[in-house]
């Protein structure tokens, strides 16, 4: 589409003098002088500007459209109106003080029903293009709370909705795509949130598939229906070599999302959780009030940005620094900073440094909590045979130490189940398992019968015979070396031997030598040449320790850009959500749960 387009008197019969101004916005289109329907005071845009996105950034893409959104209503003071998800969308890449800026004075859910009348407000809305959101518009729009409204969506929408919309005054574009292995509505959401970043970053990829999961040969399907479906949106710039859309399966490496993480942002997840980028503190022990929800944001947090993919020692070692080089600063002596209690302590008796420096409160307070959980749980030794079950082939050490920890009290339950379900994904056919006796040990522990079930439903989600690829070798143990943390005190040999699947397919990808028979490309094209743009999504969520794989090879490989995708970005508790989801009564229908994107670029 290369021209704007006024659309009127859309449902003759139905309703005398209906008008609905649309405009879409495209490429290098000129806007009418008014682009407000006089009548109805409306302007609804399909969200996709020509906007340049020089390298593969999706928090920029997201945040230069709604840039861009704001820009376009003008003057005046603003609302904006979203939906659930649009919500954590606009709340992960703008922060509130940057978005006042932009005289957006007020947020509200457009499912809201105590929203008062304002006629005084410009809304914004940018929303999911659902049916639900599709019928709280019109219900919006017969009772108009703001003066006028400029209306957004996050895809296309179907041309039905169109006309619904328009008997309100109000226009979408929304694509509706069924699956036969998958839940519609999941298939529907997964796919719109794949073609909605490939239309933010500009590219018409190419698709492989993994072959052994029909849900990624479904999902590459749909996709390349959407972009056949609405080519001329799809219409970019040709580049020598074309980007490449990867759809995997997550049931394709099952072990990844149950082993415990030592970098600080995959650490966090694991432990604290991260929603949003916000962590809820409120639970820790002693907490200030104004740390009982805190934010982690590369994008507004230098030293989170600096560190977030560094190990837990490093971070102890790089808060430690910053504090010392404020103590040099005081006329008093220096006080000794051994431990991140002592730099709890410090931070404690130092209101001047804590009102100076918020961010090395913020994350003191986060690292002393790590700490804690780590020294409580006792998951240096846990984490050592975790690594040991997910790259060695020592059965009789194995069954040892899971045994032994099994019989430690200070391992937690969740702890105690990951490890018998390490094991049970590990030895799933070894002649001399002792499974069943693992199982036992829970039972006496007084594991409940949920967390039991876990173990056998992991095998069910993610064993041999549902892997399409090798991911255990008996080789791991040879070509594995150990490598040690060294920093803070209390965090030392701490093992960190695994790599992700992913890596191999990765690497094995970008040297072309990745089999066409395990991940065939959709059509009859193949990329001969290097890929140089690659776009990753994962069926069934993705993990921080496969984010830390993209940002390395993204390093170490000039030329290459990776952004990594998933359902979801997983911990352990949400990923064994994700495992008892799909092996349960109705399997076939919950594997996915939307889609996201993870840019690992830096």
């Amino acid at each position: 589409m290369t021209q704007a387009e006024c659309v009127r008197h859309v449902t003759s019969g139905t309703r005398k003098e209906v008008c609905s101004s649309v405009v879409i916005a495209a490429p290098q289109v000129k806007r009418r002088k008014n682009p407000l329907c006089s009548r109805c005071s409306l302007f609804i845009c399909f969200c996709l500007w020509s906007l340049s996105v020089a390298i593969m950034n999706v928090t920029l893409a997201v945040k230069q459209y709604i840039s861009k959104m704001i820009e376009i209503s003008g003057p005046g003071m603003k609302v904006l109106l979203m939906d659930k998800e649009t919500t954590s969308i606009v709340s992960v890449v703008y922060t509130q003080s940057e978005i006042l800026q932009k005289e957006v004075y007020l947020f509200e859910r457009i499912d809201s029903q105590n929203r008062d009348n304002m006629k005084h407000l410009k809304a914004i809305c940018f929303l999911r293009p659902t049916k639900e959101n599709v019928e709280h518009l019109i219900q919006e729009l017969r009772r108009p709370k703001y003066s006028v409204y400029f209306i957004y969506f996050s895809n296309v929408i179907s041309k039905s909705e169109i006309k619904a919309l328009a008997e309100a005054d109000e226009q979408e574009v929304v694509a509706e795509v069924q699956g036969r292995s998958w839940e519609p509505s999941m298939l529907a959401r997964c796919t719109q949130g794949l073609t909605s970043v490939l239309l933010a970053l500009k590219k018409c990829p190419m698709i492989r598939y993994q072959l052994s999961s029909d849900m990624s040969k479904r999902l590459a399907e749909s996709v390349k229906q959407i972009i056949t479906k609405e080519y001329e949106l799809f219409d970019f710039r040709k580049t020598e070599v074309p980007p490449l859309l990867l759809i995997l399966d997550r049931s394709d490496d099952a072990i990844t999302p149950l082993l415990n993480q030592w970098t600080y942002q995959a650490m966090v997840h694991e432990l604290l959780g991260l929603n949003n980028n916000r962590i809820d503190l409120s639970r820790v022990p002693g907490i200030s009030k104004d740390l009982r929800e805190v934010v982690l944001s590369a994008e507004n947090d230098e030293f989170y940005a600096n560190n977030l993919y560094l190990n837990f020692g490093e971070i102890g070692t790089n808060i430690k620094n910053l504090m010392e080089d404020f103590q040099k600063k005081k006329p008093k002596g220096q006080q000794k900073l051994e431990s991140i209690s002592d730099m709890k302590a410090f931070v404690d008796n130092y209101p001047q440094f804590k009102k100076m420096s918020g961010t090395v409160s913020k994350h003191v307070t986060v690292v002393g909590e790590l700490s804690r959980l780590v020294s409580e749980r006792q998951l240096m030794e846990v984490s050592e045979v975790e690594q040991e079950l997910a790259c060695q082939n020592d059965h009789s050490s194995a069954q040892q130490n899971v045994r032994r920890l099994l019989q430690n009290p200070r391992v937690s339950e969740l702890d105690a189940v990951r490890l018998v379900m390490l094991y049970a994904l590990r030895y799933e056919r070894h002649s001399s398992s002792i499974l069943s006796s693992l199982m036992d040990e829970l039972s006496r522990r007084g594991v409940s019968e949920r967390h039991r079930r876990m173990v056998q439903a992991a095998v069910e989600y993610g064993g041999k015979r549902i892997r399409g690829s090798d991911l255990i070798t008996p080789t791991d143990a040879v070509s594995i070396t150990k490598q040690f943390f060294k920093g803070l005190k209390g965090v030392e040999n701490v093992y960190t031997q695994h790599q992700p699947l992913l890596h191999d397919t990765l690497d094995q990808m970008i040297k072309g030598r990745l089999k066409d028979s395990q991940f065939p490309y959709l059509g009859a094209s193949s990329l001969r040449d290097r890929p140089q743009d690659i776009l990753v999504f994962m069926i069934g969520g993705a993990t921080y320790e496969e984010a830390l794989t993209v940002y390395n090879l993204n390093r170490s490989t000039p030329g290459v850009r990776i952004v990594l995708g998933g359902s979801n970005i997983h911990n352990t508790k949400s990923f064994l959500e994700e495992v008892m989801s799909a092996t349960g009564p109705s399997s076939s229908s919950n594997r996915a749960h939307g889609g996201g994107f993870h840019s690992s670029r830096r």
